[in-house]
């Protein structure tokens, strides 16, 4: 065998071998169960919808930037009050891929642990590379009982 040819087959079975790793390395995975994806980040199931998820206001979400996730939500305390106002709920996925997201009470901002798209309050995209906003659940207050229903 030739050196042009040797450097030639190498070359495209490095190639290969590359681009199989590439690309299942970069692929959006398929699998909505929970994992760790080890970046820093859980992957989490969408809310069912027609889920009601109540808290009581005297014993949680007392304090602002106080946090409740509960199947798929997560709630935030944004002011003072037991108004409906008071609180937001989005959807805990990111919508890039699905990954848990935070809420930064001193930015007043929801950030992916995963990638860094940044959503406002009401789940708008801020900053990518999300480009779907969060969906946002209507809250309700009735004494102290908050609820959301997906």
């Amino acid at each position: 065998m030739e050196r042009e040819e040797f450097l030639s087959k190498l070359g495209i079975g490095a190639l290969a071998v590359c681009m199989g790793t590439c690309m299942a390395a970069c692929s959006k995975s398929g699998d909505a169960t929970p994992s760790n994806n080890n970046t820093g980040g859980t992957t989490v199931n969408p809310p069912a919808t027609g889920t009601s998820i109540t808290a009581d206001l005297s014993s949680s979400l007392t304090a602002i930037g106080d946090t409740k996730v509960s199947n798929g939500v997560i709630i935030v305390r944004i002011a003072a009050g037991n108004a409906a106002s008071s609180f937001t709920a989005v959807q805990v996925a990111c919508t890039h891929e699905g990954t848990a997201i935070n809420y930064n009470n001193s930015q007043s901002l929801f950030i992916c642990p995963l990638h860094g798209s940044i959503f406002s309050k009401t789940g708008a995209v801020v900053q990518g590379p999300a480009t779907t906003a969060l969906k946002q659940y209507t809250v309700a207050v009735s004494n102290n009982t908050l609820t959301v229903t997906t």
